[in-house]
């Protein structure tokens, strides 16, 4: 049986990209240019698994997608793949509804 996967909240995502950490949006190209959260790495889940050298080496990444799902497979993906991936619970919406400054636009 997996282990459960590691999640975090915004509060606590806001800490990790103070201290340079890595993080993949992995929502389409259509959501993450609507809104996101700054200085995250875009991936799309569907080409995730065929994307993942692209991923930013770091002892921890990341990963947000809208609300939490999308980001669970792909946290599964990095796992299997030997990575250490933390879940950020409720996604860019609770990135959103905090208050906390969004990016818009092509990158």
């Amino acid at each position: 049986m997996s282990q459960p996967i590691e999640e975090i909240d915004v509060a606590g995502l806001e800490r990790v990209l103070a201290d340079g950490g890595v993080v993949v949006d992995v929502r389409n190209p259509d959501e993450f240019e609507e809104a996101r959260v700054p200085g995250v790495v875009p991936i799309p889940l569907p080409e995730f698994a065929a994307r993942i050298g692209e991923v930013p080496p770091a002892e921890v990444v990341y990963v947000i997608c809208r609300s939490g799902a999308r980001s669970l497979k792909a946290c599964e993906v990095l796992i299997a793949a030997g990575r250490s991936a933390v879940n950020v619970a409720g996604g860019t919406l609770a990135w959103i509804d905090s208050g906390r400054p969004v990016e818009a636009g092509p990158t």
